[in-house]
């Protein structure tokens, strides 16, 4: 059955067969920005292994906290290495990865002035940037698997499979350690949701890539600064970056969850009212580029 948007239009034409989601996929894989972000997220893991060769073993200083115990057991095994790989990327490196999926994916359209032609396809509108929503998504989760992939590997190779440790747990076995570290990925993924939804909504709201893209990144960064001022006093936990480190409780015994739970319900909470402005946004705005 024909639907509205369907209704006047040539015989044929079907709205939902526009823009299929794998013609996007392989447009965005086209990119030199996709093929670029996914190999730093493949050599990055090899860079950490190659400084890790170099180091003497003669300092005794990490840094302390969170930082200091996961370095000192980065070397005890590939669970270990891509935990540590897992940290020292979430903070920034995968909120720009995923900053620049979502950011760059209509803005670059508006500035190159090919999106009012995929609009006069007719691709509709709520189709277009779900699509282009979906396959920014899609890259993310590409991105995150691919370092913490390639982190497990190359440490398993060089270290061996051993139980996962951490100064806030006793050791887990590797079998457990593996679906600890499968859990901080998920946290993690669903946690830049935030990102994916605010890039994606300054994305729909400028012509300009780098805008939405450094937007997104610095308005993360913010947060995660304002969240270190304890003057703000409880205002601090509806900040969005609040609860982005919860994920050092799933490594404890037992596995401490409160703040996991908390932190993805203000992530999945977050994203929906980014996305839901961008939708809103894009189907009401004037389209000239």
């Amino acid at each position: 059955m024909a639907t509205e948007l369907d209704a006047g239009a040539a015989p044929g034409y079907r709205a939902s067969r526009t823009l299929p989601v794998r013609a996007e996929w392989r447009r965005q894989w086209s990119r030199r920005r996709t093929q670029w972000a996914l190999g730093l997220m493949v050599l990055l893991p090899l860079i950490i292994l190659v400084a890790f060769q170099f180091d003497s073993g003669t300092g005794d200083d990490n840094g302390g906290g969170e930082f200091g115990s996961l370095i000192s057991f980065a070397t005890s095994g590939g669970l270990n290495f891509a935990l540590f790989c897992l940290y020292v990327s979430a903070t920034f490196l995968l909120v720009v990865a995923v900053a620049l999926f979502c950011g760059d994916t209509v803005a670059s359209e508006a500035s190159w002035g090919s999106l009012r032609y995929l609009l006069a396809v007719p691709v509709p509108r709520a189709r277009l940037i779900a699509v282009k929503l979906v396959v920014a998504l899609g890259y993310s989760a590409v991105a995150l698997v691919a370092l913490t992939g390639t982190a497990l590997a190359a440490g398993t190779l060089r270290y061996g499979w051993e139980p996962l440790r951490s100064t806030v747990a006793s050791q887990l076995p590797a079998g457990e350690g593996l679906l600890r570290l499968l859990a901080v990925l998920g946290y993690l993924a669903v946690v830049l949701l935030v990102v994916a939804g605010l890039a994606f909504l300054l994305s729909v709201s400028t012509d300009a890539p780098l805008g939405a893209v450094g937007g997104a990144v610095l308005l993360w960064i913010l947060s995660s600064i304002l969240d270190q001022i304890t003057a703000l006093g409880s205002l601090r936990d509806l900040l969005p970056t609040h609860y982005s480190t919860a994920w050092l409780g799933l490594l404890s015994t037992p596995a401490q969850v409160d703040d996991v739970v908390k932190g993805a319900i203000s992530a999945v909470v977050y994203a929906t009212l980014f996305w839901s402005l961008a939708f809103w946004r894009f189907t009401r705005k004037d389209v000239t580029s």
